[in-house]
């Protein structure tokens, strides 16, 4: 079974990209929705957590995203804390879920793939790209955030292009071609990479 990262910048359309991947039934992880989950589910990670980011970072057993946002956004090294509690806890969840599979490949889907170390664990990386302009719109629209705030959030990512450049792949979500037939191609191309093995 084939170990394939899934990634991007910020707004690229990486979960986009994941969904047509599961209708063709590829199992795909998904990091982000993956570490909300272990935020409330791993007692050892909330406890680290009320240590380093105060009490009140849980609310009823709930994860005040708000006020974490607020303290590490702000705060290079309190975000490089948060990553270093979250990142080795989410890198051995996906490698169990990776264990339970069965298929002919399988996708991680994480927008720090590179900056976490996890790219290790895999045979091969999908970048999807997009132009910046592009990317930028698409986060405004669906956050509500101004264009200061997606820029303060992209210029904590790998730059968009030299991911790309790391990637094995890319899928190129920029309006201009069609996502579906690239994904389509990829596909068959990734099954039969699959059966090298």
């Amino acid at each position: 079974m084939l170990k394939i990262g899934l990634t991007g910048g910020i707004g690229s359309g990486k979960s986009v990209v994941a969904k047509i991947f599961e209708l063709l039934q590829v199992p795909v992880y998904y990091a982000d929705e993956a570490t909300k989950k272990l935020y409330h589910t791993d007692k050892e990670l909330m406890v680290a957590m009320k240590q380093h980011f105060g009490t009140d970072i849980y609310v009823n057993e709930r994860l005040n995203r708000a006020l974490l946002a607020e303290k590490v956004f702000s705060d290079p090294d309190q975000l490089t804390l948060l990553n270093n509690l979250v990142h080795p806890l989410t890198i051995r969840d996906a490698k169990n879920w990776m264990a339970r599979q069965k298929a002919a490949y399988i996708i991680k889907e994480a927008a720090l793939l590179f900056e976490s170390g996890s790219v290790a664990d895999l045979d091969y990386v999908i970048g999807v790209s997009a132009p910046q302009a592009l990317r930028m719109k698409r986060v405004m629209d669906r956050d509500g955030a101004t264009r200061e705030q997606v820029l303060d959030r992209m210029n904590k990512q790998i730059d968009s292009d030299l991911k790309i450049k790391l990637c094995d792949f890319e899928i190129r979500n920029n309006e201009q071609e069609l996502v579906l037939p690239q994904v389509l191609k990829l596909h068959e191309h990734l099954i039969m990479l699959s059966t090298k093995g």
